[in-house]
């Protein structure tokens, strides 16, 4: 990639990040409330992949996936935001500012949607950590998902990829 492009897509995506730390004034562009919502959105799901000692390229995949069947993105597209999250979640200090910009625009299914989706990245690697199932529990509490919904969410989920349901907290 030749240098200057470089620096065009580092800034762009800087300016990406700014502009989604800042909340949509009101009656501001639907697009711009609509990418603050999918980085949102997104740096929960990292959130869930970080969550665990070791990375595994299928919770990459499932990231990926969850973004493009959310939000009807391109693969590049859904790419580009994960590495936006990605960044986004390293600077966070909590995930309310995340959080109360879902529960802005999302009613209940697609909170549970979400859900499940972020069941689908913990479990991506055939391992569920204490820390992962703590973030799971974390976000879905923020979110205002009732513990029962979030259980079958991830049982949905387990069945779903065929797993056997390890034993509940």
């Amino acid at each position: 990639m030749p240098r200057a492009c470089h620096h065009r897509r580092v800034l762009k995506t800087l300016k990406d990040l700014f502009d989604s730390l800042v909340p949509p004034a009101p009656g501001a562009a639907p697009a711009g409330a609509q990418h603050a919502l999918q980085l949102a959105t997104a740096v929960m799901l990292v959130e869930v992949m970080r969550a665990d000692a070791s990375f595994h390229a299928d919770e990459r995949a499932a990231v990926l996936a969850a973004l493009r069947a959310k939000f009807a993105l391109a693969d590049d597209e859904a790419a580009r935001l994960t590495e936006l999250a990605e960044r986004t979640a390293r600077d966070a200090t909590d995930l309310f500012a995340f959080t109360s910009r879902i529960n802005e625009r999302f009613e209940m299914p697609q909170k549970i949607a979400m859900i499940e989706h972020m069941w689908r990245v913990a479990l991506a690697d055939g391992h569920l950590s204490d820390h992962e199932r703590h973030v799971l529990w974390r976000v879905a509490d923020l979110l205002h998902v009732p513990p029962g919904a979030s259980q079958h969410a991830r049982r949905r989920v387990q069945q779903e990829a065929g797993a056997a349901a390890p034993p509940a907290p």
